[in-house]
């Protein structure tokens, strides 16, 4: 299925903001009071070194807002269409801007809530700084949702077991790391991933990692569905 490289970063930036199913979707926010929240169509705010997004990029999108409490805990209302195509992947940010070989490390932890219906993967997004290269580890996934590209068979790497795809979306290349049973907690150990990429398949060089991306891409969500980051960590050094 098609991919688009501005979904995440440059349409954030540049498209203008579209209120989008407010009253539906705030309603929906926990009960403490979220410090923010959005159902504009790119919504943003940093917060605590992430940045968050709303990001409804996707064509035939329904309505979707999205709230925080922090960088770290944050949750999207959504009530999109059952038809095919992605339409969002609300996410939270975080800017490494070190090349693969200067990283020390890179690890991150996850503790999701998501729903048992619907079609979407709870996934991370990592992108190097010249937008060349995607890298995506999905950590669960339900309904009709697959990775682009073909298989490259299995491996274990950064404490998963991975099922391997390597495509391109006509404007970049996506390496797509589908977990092979579904995880809703757990650390993910990021640098040997990038490794194995660089040093053992050659599929890029010695590029510098931009962003890390962590939210859910969202293809359907009928009647409106609740996904929620009870808590999320990014490090790097």
């Amino acid at each position: 299925m098609a991919k688009s490289t501005l979904r995440k970063v440059t349409m954030a930036l540049l498209a203008p903001a579209m209120a989008i199913g407010a009253t539906v979707g705030l309603a929906s926010a926990p009960a403490s009071a979220a410090v923010w929240s959005s159902c504009a169509q790119y919504g943003s705010t940093s917060l605590n070194g992430y940045t968050l997004y709303n990001n409804i990029w996707g064509s035939g999108a329904g309505s979707q807002c999205i709230w925080a409490n922090s960088g770290t805990n944050w949750g999207v209302w959504a009530d999109h269409p059952n038809t095919g195509g992605i339409k969002s992947y609300p996410n939270a940010t975080k800017a490494i801007n070190k090349s693969v070989t200067s990283l020390g490390s890179l690890s991150s932890s996850y503790n999701v809530t998501v729903p048992s219906s619907g079609a979407y993967e709870t996934a991370y997004d990592i992108w190097d700084t010249n937008h060349r290269y995607e890298i995506m580890l999905w950590m669960n996934k339900t309904g009709a949702v697959g990775p682009l590209g073909t298989s490259q068979g299995n491996v274990t790497l950064g404490g998963h077991s991975w099922t391997v795809y390597k495509g391109t979306n006509g404007s970049n290349d996506v390496f797509s790391f589908v977990r092979t049973s579904n995880s809703s907690s757990g650390t993910v150990d990021v640098l040997p991933i990038l490794k194995w990429i660089k040093d053992t398949k050659g599929w890029f060089g010695n590029v510098t990692i931009g962003d890390v991306q962590f939210g859910f891409e969202i293809t359907s969500s009928s009647g409106g569905l609740n996904f929620t980051v009870n808590s999320e960590s990014v490090s790097s050094s």
